[in-house]
Formats: C-alpha cells, structure tokens, sequence
C-alpha cells in the first residue's frame, strides 16, 4: 500500500522528468519541493514506488523515472484539468471562426492542437452515424457538364464534376435542382442511395440517362461521406522528442501514415465524466507502446460525434495537454452545431 506521502512523491516525480527529461533523485526531491522530511525518508517513499512498478531507475542514472503504471496513477489522481486562460480561449476561436467549411475546419483544429501541445494532433472526419443532407447545388460548367456540390446538416461538402450524356438546358438544371432537394433534404445519408435509385420515375422518360448519372454522382457523394479517416499536424513534433523513445520512432510514424490502428483505438477510447481520456503506453498497440494519445468527443450537428486528440510521448505535460484537447472539443462542437 503506497502512502499518501509516497503518492505525492510520485507526482514530484513525474513533473519534473516531464520538466527536465532527467531522472529524478531524492536530493533533487527535497531541494525543490516542501516535503518537510529528509531525503532518506523520501528514499524510502521512492523504494515503495518502485516495488508498486510507480517508477524505474534507468541503467545509467541513481534518480527515478516514471513507469507507464506511474503516469496512470498520475493522470488518474493529479492530472489538473484547469481551464486554459482567457487569451487562450480567444485566441482558439480567433483562429476557428476563420474557418471556411468543415475541411477548414479540420485543417485548422489540428494546427492549432499541435502548437497548443507540440504534440501531434489528430482529428477523426465524422462517420455518417445520423448525418443528413442539407441541400443539393447544381452549377452548370457546359452544355454536358455539372458541378455537382452535395452539402450535409454538418456543415461537410463534396463536389464532382459529372458528365451528362446529352445536352442540359437551363430549364432542365433547375428542374433536376429543385426535385433533388425535394427528394433528398432533410435525409439520412444512409436513405440517399435508395432513394437516387428513383429519382428517374420524377422525370421525363427521355431526362432517363441523365437522370441515372446524376444519381450514380449522389451515391458517390454519399461514399465519401463513409471515409472514416483522420486529419493530422505536427508530426515533426515526434522527431523532435526521438530520444524518449527507447526504440525507433518509425513505427509510431508508419502508424501514423496507415492510421488503421489509430482509427481503431479512437473507436476503442470513451470519454470519461471530465469530457476526455487518455490511454498511455502499453495500454495501446504495440506500435504505440512509447506513446500516450488524449482524446476528447467534438459533435456534428445534433447526432453525429467523433473523436480529436494529440498523441506524444509518455513524458507529456498531461495537464495542459488534456485542457487544450478538451477545450479545442467543445469549441468544435459549438462551432459546428451543437449548442
């Protein structure tokens, strides 16, 4: 059983590696911090820590650093969830509202996480959970080609260029515009597909072919709507901390790059009552086993959600780095819909 005092130790211990990158000793302990008690009792409390798997010593040094269990502990107990500071806040919805439409968004988010952290930041694209189309344009690019642009109630846009097989007036464009969004606005994305099959029965029998390429275009809108995929920025962040990692870098950064595990383990990471979570070390895939990945819940619309976040070493700074998640997570929300 590891005393409160011991815990408190723990704690020291795991703000200053995370400060200094260098192992922490119980002279350094008692020199910086008021314990009241000599250095010999806060050795002892250190020996507790390493019987309970808390803490290591590294080969090359009589300090201590934090094990995965450690940094559990800490997250679990001490982890401070202060709010960021008002410039802060400003300046993330500064940065935001400039945003254009959701890729923008998106695109911004994980910039502004990175150099918030200098982690890696991650966002996960909305899958089509409740989604629902917004409204369908048709923009005339000739006689026989449209710019098909499918909008949906979160704010997400696709555009295609199509052919039609036979020439299409004004009159017909805005004929196939009004009875697409007649059909489709206000349907789950999962209707569409369904109901694109019969949109040729609202037309004329000649209006046929091209009615049918049009509704091939809207399934294919729909699909892309289906990629469940991730935006990233700062993976540079990575190669800069290269040195916590006791092995190579390179499979966290091929993990990256195929993002099937991260994609995964986003599945896997529910929120916990403080609006985010955290799974560190080995508590992840074995590519990710040096790293620890924070993650908060953003919402698109009333129903859709998924999931942004950073991922880093395990010598983070977990305060800040689970405030920035979670106040970047409720900013996205409210600017996508929620509130």
């Amino acid at each position: 059983m590891v005393s409160e005092r011991a815990l408190h130790v723990l704690r020291v211990i795991v703000l200053d590696y995370v400060e200094s990158r260098e192992p922490v000793g119980s002279k350094a302990i008692v020199d910086r911090h008021q314990f009241g008690v000599s250095a010999a009792t806060i050795r002892n409390d250190m020996a507790l820590l390493e019987e309970e798997e808390l803490i290591t010593a590294p080969h090359t040094s009589s300090g201590r650093v934090p094990t995965d269990k450690g940094y559990r502990v800490f997250v679990d107990q001490f982890a401070d969830l202060r709010p960021l500071s008002t410039a802060q806040r400003q300046a993330i919805a500064a940065f935001l509202d400039q945003s254009v439409d959701l890729d923008d968004v998106f695109a911004r988010t994980v910039r502004l996480l990175s150099h918030l952290t200098n982690q890696v930041a991650l966002v996960q694209y909305p899958t089509l959970g409740n989604a629902r189309v917004r409204h369908i344009e048709l923009v005339p690019m000739s006689a026989t080609r449209l710019m098909t642009v499918f909008i949906t109630d979160g704010g997400r846009v696709d555009q295609r260029i199509i052919e039609l097989p036979m020439e299409a007036d004004e009159v017909f464009v805005g004929e196939l515009r009004a009875k697409l969004n007649a059909a489709l606005a206000g349907q789950a994305l999962t209707e569409v597909p369904e109901l694109a099959a019969r949109l040729a029965d609202r037309f004329a029998p000649d209006r046929g072919a091209a009615v049918s390429v049009i509704a091939e275009a809207l399934v294919g809108h729909v699909d892309a709507q289906r990629t469940d995929r991730l935006v990233m920025a700062g993976a540079a962040n990575l190669v800069r901390t290269e040195g916590d990692f006791a092995g190579s870098v390179y499979p966290v950064l091929e993990a990256l790059e195929e993002q099937v595990t991260l994609l995964k383990l986003f599945s896997e990471m529910n929120v916990d009552e403080n609006g985010v979570t955290t799974r560190i070390g080995r508590e992840n895939a074995e590519a990710l086993k040096e790293t620890a990945v924070v993650t908060s819940a953003y919402r698109v619309g009333a129903d859709s959600t998924a999931k942004l976040g950073v991922l880093g070493p395990t010598r983070m700074d977990y305060s800040n780095n689970m405030a920035a998640v979670r106040a970047v997570a409720r900013y996205v929300s409210r600017l996508l819909g929620e509130e």
